[in-house]
């Protein structure tokens, strides 16, 4: 056994002791502060050292029109972590207030102007996506009875859609409102897990083998589904009527989608494969952009982007747009330390920015009383930061 000295033991303990302090000196050496690639990392909470450095910098500008998006001394905060998976992040005008869920928690958070937050709905059927009409109402996609609903101011609850010609929808995930009185959604096959919804009944494609049992632990009257219906989009009108506009031959795996400010064009975020899909769908990992006409028909399919930075492809999942047109995807790029967070691109497709987050983010949206403060549902947390620009459309 090797004898180690006290003079030893008391020089390691003063090493270890300044460390910290060596790392605010090397820092201030090369004019930068702590980030998410640093060692030790940023630490972006209340309770953090303060962004001492303007910009801040994991703010990642491309392009002088980046520069004008985000004032120089905004910072990132984290307002909120504790989560498994944060999801369906939204901001009601009328209450000013945010709301997201935890999806694998089956609960949707709320946070008021003061930053106080508490549960608003549990259960919530494992929510994944929410929005808000142009009446206030809140639109939620649920993965337990893949369904879509809506919330009306008196408390009762409206079937928005759950199926499509006589067939169960496969887990509607993402959903935004039409000024025209529409609600659009994506209805990819994410949750039909046991992590974040509900796996098919024995047989279904999510539970080929039958060795899950779908309904322990839930309410009754969920299970019995299996999955019968490829990938799509979906628009239902203001009379409940529902119809395809986007099959998976166009988009495998839609997931967030968004209008630009004049509802001319809708994007789409296509991601990875999904449980139940066929190993012969193809995953395209790239935004697209349609054309949207008048009587509601999207047609002119074009690749908007490849969520590519640097090489690196930050795989999108929510969308939303600013007043100007600009396009911002949340990114997940997996493994790749430093690439996580939300891009910025033009409404031609030109990478302006990036904000870079210590968390995949998956849902974002613009809020805040001046709608100009944008909210970011990473993995476990919800960061958010002040911008020169406004979101476009009620949520």
């Amino acid at each position: 056994m090797t004898k180690v000295s006290r003079r030893f033991l008391i020089k390691t303990a003063g090493a270890a002791l300044a460390a910290p302090a060596l790392v605010h000196a090397q820092n201030a050496q090369t004019g930068t502060t702590p980030s998410v690639i640093t060692n030790p990392p940023r630490n972006f909470g209340a309770e953090g050292e303060p962004v001492s450095f303007y910009p801040d910098p994991d703010v990642i500008s491309n392009s002088p029109a980046f520069d004008a998006l985000v004032p120089p001394n905004a910072n990132i905060r984290r307002v909120f972590t504790g989560a498994f998976w944060c999801e369906g992040v939204a901001w009601s005008n009328q209450g000013r207030y945010l709301i997201w869920c935890d999806t694998s928690e089956d609960r949707i958070y709320r946070m008021v102007e003061d930053g106080h937050v508490d549960v608003f709905r549990r259960p919530s059927n494992y929510t994944n996506g929410n929005t808000y009409d142009y009446q206030g109402r809140q639109i939620s996609a649920e993965h337990l009875f893949r369904r879509v609903v809506r919330y009306e101011h008196d408390g009762t609850i409206t079937l928005i859609a759950d199926s499509f010609e006589g067939k169960r929808l496969n887990s509607p995930n993402d959903v935004v409102a039409h000024r025209d009185g529409s609600i659009w959604f994506t209805d990819p096959p994410y949750g039909g897990s046991i992590f974040q919804g509900q796996p098919d009944e024995a047989g279904g494609p999510t539970n080929a083998a039958g060795l899950l049992q779908p309904k322990v632990g839930e309410p009754l009257g969920a299970g019995g589904l299996k999955r019968s219906l490829p990938n799509s989009i979906y628009r239902v009108d203001a009379n409940l009527k529902i119809e395809r506009v986007i099959g998976e031959d166009m988009v495998p795996d839609p997931n967030g989608l968004a209008f630009s400010p004049d509802y001319k064009k809708l994007y789409v975020m296509s991601t990875r494969r999904g449980p139940g899909d066929a190993a012969s769908l193809p995953e395209k990992l790239e935004a697209y952009v349609f054309d949207v006409g008048d009587n509601s028909k999207v047609s002119n399919q074009k690749v908007f982007c490849d969520y590519k930075v640097d090489g690196i492809v930050c795989r999108g999942d929510g969308v939303r747009c600013d007043a100007a047109g600009n396009v911002w995807i949340s990114s997940n790029a997996g493994r790749a330390l430093g690439y996580s967070g939300v891009t910025c691109w033009s409404p031609q497709g030109q990478f302006l920015g990036r904000i870079r987050l210590p968390e995949v983010c998956a849902s974002l949206a613009f809020g805040g009383p001046k709608r100009n403060r944008l909210f970011l549902g990473a993995t476990q947390s919800i960061y958010a930061i002040y911008l020169n620009t406004q979101g476009a459309g009620p949520a």
